[in-house]
């Protein structure tokens, strides 16, 4: 080792590395999706009339179409549900994408209202986006 390139007892660095290493930080900082730091827990589908869009305290009554089963909280919702396309159906409210209810990631809204979403990563994404990204 030559003495003239390095100190006694300081590592040597690669001039300008802090700096490039504080760019690369930011960098990946902006390049990083804000998501919720824990896993959102959604509602159990079973639990939401789907053709009110209401979650409910209890379970629904279980709508079997087409190999997926919906939930309604009463005859006359079953009924839509069987004979409606449209209460099967609704949109994601992050990315407006139709979403098939029986295959959504729900959550409550604020006023207990259902929110259906494509993903669960969808649905963290909005949380964020609303400033709710705490609250199930």
């Amino acid at each position: 080792m030559n003495s003239n390139n390095k100190k006694k007892g300081r590592p040597s660095f690669v001039p300008g590395g802090g700096l490039l290493l504080f760019i690369a930080a930011l960098f990946l900082a902006a390049c990083s999706p804000t998501e919720p730091e824990t896993p959102l827990i959604g509602i159990n589908p079973s639990e939401v009339c789907m053709v009110n869009d209401a979650v409910m305290a209890k379970p629904q009554i279980p709508v079997p179409f087409e190999g997926k089963t919906y939930y309604g909280c009463c005859e006359g919702c079953v009924g839509r549900l069987q004979n409606e396309r449209a209460m099967r159906f609704s949109k994601d409210p992050l990315t407006g994408q139709e979403v098939d209810k029986s295959k959504a990631f729900i959550l409550s809204g604020p006023k207990g209202e259902a929110l259906y979403f494509e993903s669960s990563k969808t649905a963290g994404k909005y949380m964020v986006s609303q400033g709710t990204k705490d609250k199930k």
